[in-house]
């Protein structure tokens, strides 16, 4: 009788014991699925409320290339162009007196340690009003660019009787040099263009302009 009953209370308890393990394990499988589906939902809920989530990039409002741009036939120069380089238009249709005596003096300035780089030489009309137009829409008015660039039809630039020279160095070289070669300096505010001036070789370059504007060729 006493080995029956003790017998049922072990089997009792042994259920117990079971049922008990049977929820532990289901609890914990219950919270796994819920853990593992709680980042998914997050980032779900976090990529719709955030502004710029997946959002496609706005298109390019950067203006397309002009229809007619200038090129190097116009007198466009790329970087780095020596008073030598005549395969471009932009130092080939100098005027061929004005380039001989940036050539003469370049070779001297050589011996300095000088190089004339050619920032611009001749120029089309179209490339002139190009230069214009954008001066305008720096400064502000046709007046105000015109202190900096030449109008088209007048500047000297058209007809290859001006260059523009660097570096610093170079336009350094030239103020102290130039009038040996008539090479003159013609604008107090541009001391990078430079015009031929026979006749600085013996009497000096005459006075400076103080900007385009005050060039009587200007009014054209």
């Amino acid at each position: 009788m006493g080995k029956a009953v003790s017998a049922r209370a072990t089997t009792r308890r042994t259920l117990r014991l079971s049922a008990v393990a049977l929820v532990v394990v289901t609890a914990t499988i219950i919270g796994i699925l819920v853990y593992q589906s709680a980042p998914s939902s997050a980032t779900a809920s976090s990529e719709a409320h955030s502004p710029d989530a997946r959002r496609p990039a706005p298109p390019s409002t950067a203006p397309s290339a002009p229809s007619a741009a200038v090129t190097l036939d116009d007198g466009v120069l790329p970087a780095a162009i020596t008073v030598f380089d005549d395969g471009y238009p932009g130092v080939a249709k100098l005027d061929p007196d004005l380039l001989h005596a940036l050539r003469k003096a370049a070779t001297a300035a050589a011996l300095d340690g000088v190089t004339f780089y050619v920032n611009s030489g001749w120029r089309s009309r179209k490339y002139q009003e190009q230069l214009f137009r954008q001066a305008v829409s720096t400064y502000g008015s046709d007046s105000e660019a015109a202190r900096w660039v030449a109008a088209p039809g007048t500047s000297a630039h058209e007809s290859g009787d001006a260059a523009d020279i660097g570096t610093s160095d170079a336009t350094e070289w030239l103020s102290a040099h130039g009038a040996r070669y008539g090479l003159c300096q013609i604008y107090g505010n541009e001391p990078w263009h430079y015009e031929l001036r026979p006749a600085a070789i013996d009497h000096g370059c005459p006075l400076m302009y103080a900007d385009p504007t005050h060039d009587p060729r200007m009014e054209q």
